[in-house]
């Protein structure tokens, strides 16, 4: 496998993790009243990345999901500061 298949399948499976966040994401939050189906709803879609492209994928998951989190947290915080200060 040349160095261009690698970069290739890099990026098919970092766009498979972000669109299986996008997918868990939506899972949680699309039912206002059963959260519990919800983040069954993400377990599963979790489960389903490790199963069908194992930890590397999944440890790609964590670290893209921290990133966006983090992301949306100093978007929010800038937003207060906008109000309050």
């Amino acid at each position: 496998m040349g160095s261009g298949e690698l970069d290739q399948a890099d990026e098919s499976s970092r766009s498979l993790v972000r669109r299986r966040i996008s997918e868990a994401v939506s899972a949680v939050v699309s039912d206002d009243h059963n959260y519990e189906r919800g983040e069954q709803a993400a377990r599963t879609i979790v489960h389903s990345v490790l199963a069908e492209s194992g930890l590397a994928a999944l440890a790609e998951m964590a670290v893209e999901l921290s990133s966006q989190l983090a992301e949306a947290l100093v978007s929010c915080a800038g937003d207060l500061r906008d109000i309050f200060c």
